[in-house]
């Protein structure tokens, strides 16, 4: 599904009428972003289902997106400084939907994700906590008889579930968000963006591989993939991944001048681990 068709960036003489309608009180020690993507010849994006954006450090990748889902009005959980002249930038920009409407736009950066599993380590910290809490009441109640008022429920029902359960089975029946303790990191993130991404929606993803090992970004990609073809989502993602890198066939590559797009094989660092595999094939055994 394609909603988002095309996107438009001021061109030189757009931004050059920026900063001649500028208060002159207004700081300029940055111009930040005129002239990143004019001095490529870059005033164009043409989107498909799953539209990729690769370059190196510096290139424009997460301020392209920042432009992208300021101006289309996506959701994002944290807002950023993007400078004084963001938007007056983003102001010049020009888009084109579909007549179908998607559902909710979002903005999900790696840093979110970082946000989301520090989260459950805090949560972790206290429910280890409570773990040693209960443990000693489950001890206390399964070892230490009391007389109880047989007319009050709760305390009959705390000095009978340890004697029918192992410590093990106790704890984990008080502790509802137990499996929340189970998963690694990169566990964790998988599950964050399979949380985040919902159906008939656009969703604009910054390096969705950071945490995640090769093996959790091959589950990733395959995701992306099925949201894309079954569940009318459209992706327009900035990555270093090979893995979500191989999803989209015209990958808008920031590192050329002018930007071009590319097939995923033909990017340099892509060549690159091609070189370096073949080099090394004989130590692969089947």
């Amino acid at each position: 599904m394609v909603y988002l068709k095309q996107f438009n960036f001021p061109n030189e003489i757009d931004e050059h009428r920026i900063m001649s309608n500028l208060d002159p009180r207004r700081p300029r020690n940055s111009t930040y972003p005129l002239g990143l993507f004019s001095s490529k010849d870059f005033t164009s994006m043409v989107f498909d289902p799953i539209t990729i954006i690769y370059g190196g450090n510096g290139s424009g990748k997460t301020t392209l997106l920042n432009i992208v889902s300021s101006k289309i009005g996506a959701l994002r959980k944290n807002r950023v400084n993007l400078g004084v002249y963001f938007e007056d930038y983003v102001a010049l920009t020009k888009f084109e939907m579909s007549f179908e409407r998607p559902l909710e736009i979002k903005f999900i950066s790696s840093d979110d994700v970082f946000d989301n599993i520090l989260d459950i380590k805090a949560i972790n910290a206290g429910i280890n906590r409570n773990k040693e809490f209960l443990v000693r009441e489950y001890i206390e109640n399964k070892y230490n008889f009391k007389e109880t008022d047989i007319t009050n429920y709760e305390s009959v029902k705390a000095q009978i579930e340890p004697r029918n359960k192992t410590a093990t089975q106790f704890v984990r029946d008080r502790l509802l968000n137990e499996s929340i303790l189970e998963h690694s990191n990169g566990e964790s993130a998988l599950m964050y963006w399979e949380q985040e991404i919902k159906e008939n929606s656009i969703y604009i993803l910054d390096e969705p591989e950071n945490s995640l090992s090769a093996a959790n970004q091959i589950k990733l990609a395959r995701f992306i993939e099925d949201s894309s073809r079954f569940y009318n989502c459209q992706f327009i993602i900035s990555t270093h991944s090979p893995f979500l890198l191989a999803l989209s066939e015209h990958i808008y590559d920031l590192d050329t001048i002018p930007v071009a797009t590319h097939k995923w094989s033909d990017l340099e660092n892509m060549r690159l681990y091609y070189d370096f595999f073949k080099q090394h094939e004989n130590e692969f055994v089947d």
